[in-house]
């Protein structure tokens, strides 16, 4: 098999990876994914599309991500590894379809408007 190159996104997070034939090996960004995501919450979301597809130790993974925060670089991951395992077999497609994590999470800030704190805070209403 060769090298799977996908792309996942969220917020404004990005996540390009590289899956090829291997032993289970996470690198993200130079480091091992379990330094890079310290909490186990994290690393379950980074590992989630893997167990559903039962696929774990089998992969090596390298990652690179930009942007975002640490949530959002996890939630990212997690769609390329999905998006990967769909790639290399099309029957892993419907349990991951079923989990909902071939999507693409649409939600993103909201920009602040002019004459506001913030997106929806006003600033405090003075009668006199």
């Amino acid at each position: 098999m060769d090298v799977i190159n996908t792309l996942g996104r969220r917020k404004t997070a990005v996540a390009r990876i590289y899956l090829k034939d291997g032993n289970g090996t996470i690198t993200v960004n130079g480091r091992d994914y379990k330094e890079y995501f310290p909490t186990g919450t994290l690393q379950y979301v980074v590992t989630q599309s893997l167990e559903v597809a039962n696929s774990l130790g089998i992969y090596d993974i390298k990652v690179n991500l930009d942007g975002g925060g640490i949530t959002g670089q996890a939630e990212a991951l997690r769609l390329a590894i999905s998006k990967a395992l769909c790639e290399i077999n099309p029957e892993f497609r419907p349990p991951l379809k079923s989990k909902g994590l071939l999507r693409r999470d649409p939600r993103m800030v909201e920009r602040k408007k002019p004459g506001q704190k913030k997106a929806r805070k006003k600033f405090q209403f003075s009668k006199r």
